[in-house]
C-alpha cells in the first residue's frame, strides 16, 4: 500500500473521513470500537441501562468534574442523578472519550469488558529485513 493510501485509512479511522453509515467495514485497531470490538453485538440491556451508561460516560470523561460536590470515584452509580450532568461543563469533555467510556460502560453492564481481543504472538524468529541503502 502507497502512503497516501496509508493516510487515507488513518483519516477514516480516526472519522476525519468517516462517514457514518452501518455498513462501513471495522477497519480501526483490534481493541477499539472501529476494529474488532466494534463489532460486538449488544444484549442483555435496557434502553435505561443505555441512557445510564451515556450519562456516566459524561462524568467519566469530564476530566475530574466534580457536580455532585463530593471526590467520586469512576464507579459512580448511586452517587449521581440525570440532573447532575447539567452541572459538566461540556466543554470540557472530550467527546471521543466520551464515546468510548460509553462503550466501556455498556460493556461492563453486559460483563464482558474488558472486550479485548486477545493479542498475537509477535514471530521472533525471523529477524526484520535490513534495508540496502
Amino acid at each position: 500500500m502507497d502512503l497516501k493510501g496509508i493516510l487515507d485509512d488513518f483519516d477514516k479511522e480516526q472519522g476525519y473521513k468517516c462517514q457514518l453509515l452501518r455498513n462501513r467495514p471495522y477497519t480501526g485497531q483490534p481493541h477499539t470500537d472501529t476494529g474488532e470490538r466494534g463489532k460486538t453485538e449488544i444484549h442483555g440491556i435496557t434502553f435505561r441501562d443505555l441512557r445510564d451508561a451515556f450519562v456516566l460516560a459524561a462524568f467519566d470523561a469530564g476530566n475530574d468534574q466534580d457536580p455532585t460536590g463530593h471526590n467520586f470515584d469512576t464507579e459512580r452509580q448511586g452517587q449521581v442523578t440525570y440532573n447532575h450532568i447539567f452541572k459538566l461543563d461540556l466543554n470540557k469533555i472530550d467527546p471521543i472519550a466520551w464515546a468510548q467510556n460509553m462503550s466501556c460502560r455498556i460493556e461492563a453492564m453486559m460483563g464482558i469488558f474488558p472486550n479485548i481481543p486477545p493479542l498475537k504472538d509477535k514471530d521472533t524468529t525471523t529477524p526484520p529485513k535490513q534495508k540496502d541503502d
